[in-house]
């Protein structure tokens, strides 16, 4: 049998490069932290420090080996290389790596979305037209606080939109550029605190929540129109009805809760998909998953080796990696048959790992 191979690039592949290890793929990753658990499921890895960088690391990669397919996480999603790409093609990706553009179309596909506002609208959320995680969004509440913002985030091309209180929730969906089916609802876990307090942390998979349904409807009409190809995830608050925010034209961070959580293998999946195959209806989830990332609270070096808290921790840092407060360090996760069981289990696994952190 001839085992296809495919190169994964981006900012971090690990997720995905597991999922494409278990469909039985040989995995080449372009990355930039190459984790230790990153070793376990490719036959050959390749870091850079810059995104601009990623090009010509895939172009090594390629002269070293004879590569089938290429799949690119964040970071790397217009780039361009001599190989099939299973994915969004680059002409129709751009849209969703800016949010106002992003805002625009759900404004145009009869979705409820937040409205873009003009400077001086206060409060507003205000954020970043590009960049990927949520960061740098905050709400400003005067002109003062948006001038700090623009002063924090100096020559970054921004926008405002209205406030919407609510959870943060997202649909990971598969879509064929013509159709698309939602294979997960997710809770989405927010950092908090007084920096990057919208910054992603985290996932729970499946969502208990009674707009769920109405936004895994919204989400596969935004995936249909989308013109994407493959898995892709659409974020939400779920407010007096689900407001759609964002769409993640990719693999999501999402990953590892809606794996364990439904059974699926999503990399078969997305390869189905960008083949124009979709499941004939919705996994139906078998347990509850939950994710969440440790992040440094002061300058620190990881001493040990973590390995031996697998499978309970991801994104494995090497012994020797110093991190500065606020990086995020490991991923931890949990499941069970309940949520409450789930996250249980998470933060026994973050009550452990952190024992290391220090």
């Amino acid at each position: 049998m001839v085992i296809a191979r495919v190169c994964i690039a981006g900012f971090t592949t690990r997720h995905v490069a597991s999922s494409a290890y278990r469909a039985g793929y040989a995995v080449y990753a372009v990355d930039h932290f190459c984790d230790l658990d990153l070793g376990w499921y490719t036959a050959d890895r390749a870091r850079f420090e810059e995104i601009d960088e990623i090009p010509d690391a895939v172009a090594g990669m390629i002269e070293k080996y004879r590569i089938d397919l290429l799949v690119v996480t964040s970071g790397a999603e217009t780039i361009s290389a001599p190989l099939p790409l299973c994915g969004t093609p680059r002409e129709r990706v751009g849209r969703f790596l800016d949010k106002l553009e992003t805002a625009r179309f759900f404004a145009k596909t009869d979705v409820p979305t937040p409205r873009i506002v003009p400077e001086g609208t206060y409060p507003a959320m205000w954020k970043p037209r590009k960049g990927s995680g949520g960061y740098r969004n905050a709400i400003v509440r005067s002109e003062s606080e948006l001038a700090s913002w623009k002063e924090a985030n100096e020559g970054i091309p921004s926008f405002g939109q209205e406030v919407v209180e609510g959870m943060p929730a997202s649909v990971c969906c598969l879509t064929n550029g013509e159709s698309a089916v939602a294979v997960a609802a997710n809770e989405q876990l927010l950092r908090g605190g007084s920096s990057a307090s919208f910054g992603f942390s985290g996932s729970v998979t499946p969502l208990d929540h009674p707009l769920s349904g109405s936004m895994a409807e919204s989400a596969e009409r935004i995936a249909a129109a989308s013109g994407c190809l493959g898995t892709i995830g659409v974020d939400f608050v779920l407010g007096d009805e689900a407001y759609a925010i964002e769409v993640n034209p990719r693999f999501q961070g999402t990953l590892d809760t809606v794996e364990l959580s439904t059974g699926c293998n999503l990399f078969s999946l997305h390869v189905g998909a960008c083949s124009g195959i979709l499941p004939e209806k919705r996994p139906r989830p078998v347990k509850y998953a939950a994710r969440g990332i440790v992040f440094a609270g002061n300058r620190t070096t990881i001493q040990d080796d973590l390995s031996g808290l697998s499978p309970g921790i991801a994104d494995i840092p090497w012994p020797g990696t110093t991190f500065d407060e606020g990086e995020a360090v490991v991923s931890v996760l949990g499941w069970g048959a309940t949520r409450e069981e789930a996250v249980a289990m998470l933060d026994t696994n973050k009550r452990r790992v952190r024992q290391y952190i220090r």
